[in-house]
């Protein structure tokens, strides 16, 4: 089972200097990454995870985004069953960052 991050955990852990960052891992398309993401978010589209998981690190936390939390969690479920230890998925998405941590983020 994937744990759910909700987005003002994620934002209190990202704050949170004693702690080692989480990897954030956007697998939304390329327009909507332009369009609005956290700062720190890389962009690898869900359909390009089969191919280059082995991009992502693999001692480090990594949490999963996309729009709502649908594509982040069938990737983060793909990366556990190649061997990823610490998965998160955002809870709500993007679209639910934007709502609850950072309300001037441009929405879709």
């Amino acid at each position: 089972m994937i744990e759910a991050l909700t987005p003002t955990a994620l934002r209190d852990w990202l704050a949170d200097d004693s702690r080692t960052p989480p990897f954030l891992l956007d697998v939304r398309e390329p327009w909507e990454f332009e369009h609005c993401r956290i700062a720190q978010a890389q962009l690898l589209p869900l359909q390009e995870i089969p191919q280059r998981w082995t991009e992502l690190p693999q001692d480090q936390a990594i949490v999963v985004i996309c729009h709502h939390g649908l594509r982040s969690q069938h990737a983060a479920e793909f990366l556990q069953n190649a061997g990823l230890p610490r998965l998160y998925n955002l809870s709500g998405g993007i679209d639910a960052w934007a709502t609850q941590v950072e309300p001037a983020m441009p929405r879709y």
